[in-house]
């Protein structure tokens, strides 16, 4: 998630790393921040890779700076990526958030819609937070108000997914 989103903002401009990590923190909210730790690893594992490279500035103060711009097999990287998210890509909310919010850099509609395809597929099999067995069970099942809060802010939510995806499929089969 954090190379892609790296990525997928970097395709989009050149930027400073305290800009890229501001990006990034406010795309994967506040209960993932960013630590340099962490960021700056994964820039240097994508430069050795050859998906980004770094120039050196003069910094507004003393400190020069550091402005990391996408190659050309960097844009393919993000493409592949957005072509190819994996099965916790399409399921994990906060992974697809970031797909989600690079997908128009995929150039052809049929290929967004095939990504869109397989979220729309994963969406409508039956699945909740809480199983009896192997059958998922519904807000209804409980008298707690917290995990019918839970279910019903969770149904919620992906029917207004689903309904999304299906005016967004019929646009994008609309352009092909």
């Amino acid at each position: 998630m954090l190379e892609l989103a790296i990525l997928g903002f970097l395709y989009e401009q050149p930027l400073h790393g305290y800009e890229l990590k501001r990006r990034v923190a406010h795309l994967t909210g506040h209960v993932r921040p960013i630590a340099d730790g962490t960021l700056y690893p994964a820039i240097k594992r994508l430069e050795r890779a050859g998906w980004l490279e770094r120039r050196t500035e003069p910094g507004s103060r003393a400190a020069p700076r550091h402005t990391l711009t996408l190659t050309e097999p960097g844009r393919e990287e993000l493409r592949r990526r957005l072509r190819e998210a994996d099965e916790t890509d399409i399921s994990d909310e906060n992974r697809w958030f970031t797909v989600l919010a690079f997908l128009r850099h995929l150039a052809s509609p049929a290929e967004q819609a095939e990504v869109l395809r397989r979220r729309l597929t994963f969406l409508e099999e039956p699945s909740s937070f809480f199983y009896e067995g192997e059958q998922p069970l519904g807000a209804e099942t409980f008298e707690d108000p917290f995990r019918q809060g839970l279910l019903r802010i969770a149904r919620a939510t992906s029917q207004a997914e689903l309904s999304w995806l299906d005016e967004t499929l019929k646009e994008l089969d609309a352009s092909l």
